[in-house]
């Protein structure tokens, strides 16, 4: 018969740990960088907005001639829709208190700006102490690249009326704008975000007084009628080029210049409107 020896014992397998070296991704770290991405995009959008609803209330209490809710309807306005687009109650309330503040300072200034070479920025200010406020003005030009310059021929003064109405009526109010024999060119709007449409008019700065005069009666007695901006704008002539680094960069100085509690405008060369540019 035939007798096998066995060893007392197997030897042990070994198996050495491996360790990829691919470049697979983990899930847990792809997720987090589109959550972080996807957060990024969502509060560039807040950040937009929010400026937007600071700069119209500013703009309401300027041209409506007060700063105080109960006396201005039109910055009253301008902070409902603020409320209703989600802008958070401390930011209407800074933009009322920069509103007030504004109104209590005495003299108005303009300054000029240039940037990337061929880029105009226009700063209107509000002040009751010139030095200071162009010490801030220069301090932040200086700061993001920027440097005064003549570069009003680049724009040219516009009245501006942007009125909230039923497209049903547009034709109405049209016929009422004609009956105050004032020059004017008139475009549509809508806002998909908070489904209102309605028509902008421009006009020159002698007559826009005039102009929303003649139509303050027919919009107060139409329900679905309500004007939203009023103001002179200082308008761009001219459609302008430029880069996505250089809008990013003009847009971090206005940012800036916004914050500053003097400065009531800012207007670029890069905001070109054929509304307002062909009027």
């Amino acid at each position: 018969m035939l007798h096998l020896r066995l060893p007392a014992a197997w030897p042990r397998a070994s198996y050495a740990r491996s360790f990829s070296r691919s470049s697979t991704p983990f899930s847990g770290h792809n997720k987090w960088s589109k959550i972080k991405q996807r957060k990024g995009a969502e509060d560039a959008k807040k950040s937009i907005l929010y400026g937007k609803a600071a700069r119209d209330i500013l703009a309401a209490a300027r041209n409506g001639g007060s700063p105080i809710l109960e006396e201005n309807s039109m910055l009253a306005t301008a902070v409902r829709r603020a409320k209703d687009a989600g802008v958070p109650k401390e930011n209407i309330e800074n933009a009322l208190l920069k509103a007030r503040i504004q109104n209590d300072n005495g003299q108005a200034v303009t300054y000029e700006a240039m940037m990337h070479g061929s880029v105009g920025i226009i700063i209107e200010c509000r002040t009751n102490n010139i030095n200071r406020t162009l010490s801030n003005v220069r301090e932040m030009l200086n700061r993001h690249g920027a440097r005064q310059a003549p570069v009003k021929f680049m724009f040219r003064q516009q009245g501006y009326l942007k009125i909230a109405l039923d497209p049903n009526d547009i034709e109405d109010l049209f016929n009422t704008a004609e009956s105050t024999q004032c020059t004017f060119d008139f475009d549509e709007w809508e806002d998909d975000s908070s489904d209102s449409r309605g028509i902008e008019l421009a006009c020159s700065p002698d007559e826009l007084f005039k102009l929303e005069d003649g139509l303050r009666q027919y919009i107060q007695q139409n329900a679905n009628a309500e004007i939203l901006v009023r103001e002179v704008r200082w308008a761009p002539l001219e459609e302008q080029g430029s880069t996505d680094d250089e809008k990013d960069s003009v847009s971090n100085l206005v940012e800036a210049l916004e914050e500053d509690e003097d400065v009531t405008c800012v207007s670029t060369s890069l905001e070109y409107s054929p509304l307002l540019g062909n009027a």
